[in-house]
């Protein structure tokens, strides 16, 4: 295209030239004609006759029924056809006229002018100069600018090969998932450019896929093993019930229990929707400005006395018009399993403090407890689903409180995280958007 581009406005140029060396030729002769009249214009072309080897151009002069009465013809024209020129209607509007020249590739290009309407005056150059010129660059183009682009094209090849060897490799990755091996991975080239960092991210959202998966596996893996005892409980107190001697007060106690294995059962799975429709954002929130404090205290009314029994002492302090945008019921349950879990397992005669200020136009709250901590080991499994840590055992529970705070949280655009030393007590910390 290139080659194209230049080429036509390289003969486009080199035609305008000639032409306007023709046309500058007319005018001078036309000049000559207008002052000196017709005998001075023959005098003119007669003298240039003298000098025809040098003269590159042709002139005829004729009069208006198109016969000629002065020619100057370069020795180079002696084989072009000039009657084309005689045999030309001179009634017309005179054009632009191409001769070939006998044997040779060459045209000329003959200007006329009429000069009163009754001579015409015709001036003509040869294309020879012109052609070479073009002859000599589509030379280059044959020599040098085909291997060029011959050149261009296997680089271009190797280049695009070498370059789609990632895309190659994404390609294998994907059909080895696809037959169900989901470590496969995809092999870095540590060049740091675009195709690098997509297979980094690539490599990475398979890992959160595997990590996902896996985490699924484990959770239904917790679930069946959580299930099976109380499915196994329900089973033993509905043979007991069916036992021929058991009496009615007997039968109504096996509902009873029956009755709270299921409930035990339903809150499990319960809360493993809300976790769910948190994660996935399918979450209905409620959201209304909330004085954080008033909601705190309202929570902690909640505790207070179960506090109390094991004498241990809240402290709470909270900034004044401290609001935010929250769904109250869900960060109520979010509060309440925090703090339950901190009067849990906090020793008898320990502390809980409760803060929350805000830092950096959000709201920050903090639940401190002088229990018994959590190992450092367990500190990124705790908010897994169904997870429950060594100490943890001894206490009743689901093993799902927490993953349901961290998924509320989050919900709210928040954020929570935790620290803990093993025997001096756990920080829970909760970062909300503020509202002023």
């Amino acid at each position: 295209m290139l080659f194209s581009t230049g080429y036509l406005f390289l003969s486009s140029s080199l035609k305008s030239r000639d032409q306007d060396s023709v046309q500058l030729k007319l005018e001078e002769l036309s000049a000559l004609y207008q002052s000196g009249g017709i005998d001075q214009l023959k005098r003119e072309i007669s003298i240039g006759k003298k000098f025809v080897e040098k003269n590159p151009f042709l002139i005829r002069l004729a009069d208006r029924h198109n016969r000629t009465l002065v020619l100057i013809l370069p020795y180079q024209w002696l084989e072009s056809d000039l009657k084309k020129l005689e045999d030309m209607d001179a009634s017309e509007d005179l054009k632009w006229i191409r001769l070939p020249i006998k044997d040779k590739k060459y045209e000329m290009e003959v200007g006329s002018v009429f000069l009163k309407k009754s001579y015409i005056l015709q001036v003509g150059k040869s294309n020879e100069e012109r052609e070479k010129i073009l002859f000599h660059f589509r030379e280059i183009f044959s020599f040098v600018t085909i291997p060029l682009i011959l050149l261009g094209f296997a680089g271009g090849i190797f280049v695009a090969h070498k370059s789609l060897l990632p895309v190659r490799n994404l390609i294998a990755t994907l059909r080895s998932i696809e037959s169900g091996k989901m470590n496969a991975r995809v092999a870095s080239r540590q060049t740091d450019d675009e195709l690098d960092e997509l297979i980094m991210l690539f490599n990475r959202m398979l890992e959160r896929i595997e990590s996902l998966i896996r985490g699924m596996r484990d959770a239904l893996d917790n679930i069946a093993h959580d299930l099976r005892t109380p499915m196994t409980r329900f089973r033993g107190i509905a043979e007991r019930a069916l036992q021929p001697d058991r009496n009615g007060e007997s039968c109504e106690e096996a509902l009873g229990t029956c009755l709270e294995e299921s409930d035990q059962i339903l809150k499990m799975l319960n809360t493993l929707m809300d976790i769910s429709e948190a994660e996935t954002g399918t979450i209905k929130l409620d959201l209304e400005v909330v004085n954080v404090s008033i909601l705190i205290d309202r929570v902690l009314d909640l505790y207070r006395y179960t506090a109390e029994e094991k004498g241990i002492h809240i402290n709470f302090s909270v900034q004044n018009d401290l609001h935010s945008g929250i769904d109250q019921q869900k960060m109520g349950q979010v509060l309440s399993n925090l703090i339950d879990n901190a009067i849990k397992y906090t020793p008898d005669n320990g502390y809980i403090d409760i803060d929350a200020s805000r830092e950096d136009n959000r709201v920050v709250i903090r639940i401190r407890d002088s229990g018994m901590g959590i190992p450092e080991e367990e500190l990124p499994r705790i908010w897994d689903r169904l997870f429950r840590g060594e100490q943890a055992h001894t206490q009743r529970g689901l093993g799902l409180g927490l993953s349901l705070v961290k998924a509320i949280v989050q919900a709210h655009k928040g954020v929570i995280d935790v620290s803990s030393e093993l025997g001096k007590g756990s920080t829970f910390t909760i970062i909300l958007p503020s509202k002023n």
